[in-house]
C-alpha cells in the first residue's frame, strides 16, 4: 500500500464525546449543531466559504481501531463490503459528512448535522456541489434494507441493532 502523510486543518466541537451518542442506523437524522475550527494557519483558505450552504467535511475517524473489509451494519442483516457502508472501521479511517454551514466567524464555522465526535481532526473542507440529479441517484443495499424495514412497519432498525 503506497502510504502519505496527512495533517489537520483544524478539529470538530461536537455534543458527542462518544460513539454510542452519534445517530446512526436507517432513518438517522442529523441534526446537531458543531463547530468546524480551522487552525490560524489555514483561515485564510476559508474565504468566500460564506456564500456555500452546504460543505463537505472530510475528517479522521481518530479514535478506531483496525479494519473490516465486510461486516454486517447495524441497519441489516446482510453482511455488506466496506465500500458499500459508512463502517468506521477502513483501511484509510476517512470520514465524509456533508453540513449546513449556518454561519462563520474568524476561523469557527457553525454548522448542522455533525455526526462526528468532539475533537475529531479535519482533514478537509469542500463546498457541496453535485450535478448528478436525484432521479439518477441510487442507495444500493440501503434501499433494499429500508424496504424490509418499512414492510415490516419500522422506519429504523431496532435499538437493539443500532
Amino acid at each position: 500500500m503506497q502510504t502519505w502523510t496527512c495533517g489537520a486543518i483544524g478539529f470538530v466541537h461536537s455534543p458527542f464525546s462518544e460513539a454510542h451518542q452519534v445517530p446512526r442506523g436507517l432513518g438517522a437524522k442529523h441534526e446537531e449543531e458543531g463547530i468546524l475550527e480551522v487552525l490560524p494557519e489555514f483561515e485564510a483558505g476559508l474565504r468566500d466559504v460564506e456564500g456555500f450552504s452546504h460543505l463537505y467535511v472530510l475528517w479522521v475517524f481518530d479514535r478506531s481501531q483496525g479494519y473490516e473489509l465486510v461486516g454486517t451494519p447495524p441497519c441489516d442483516t446482510q453482511p455488506h463490503g466496506v465500500f458499500a457502508s459508512r463502517s468506521p472501521r477502513r483501511p484509510n479511517p476517512i470520514g465524509l459528512t456533508v453540513v449546513r454551514l449556518l454561519g462563520r466567524e474568524d476561523n469557527r464555522l457553525r454548522v448542522r448535522g455533525v455526526d462526528m465526535l468532539d475533537g475529531t481532526p479535519i482533514l478537509d473542507i469542500k463546498p457541496y456541489l453535485t450535478g448528478v440529479p436525484e432521479s439518477e441517484l441510487k442507495r444500493g443495499w440501503l434501499a433494499e434494507a429500508e424496504a424490509r424495514l418499512e414492510a415490516e412497519g419500522r422506519r429504523q432498525a431496532p435499538a437493539s441493532m443500532l
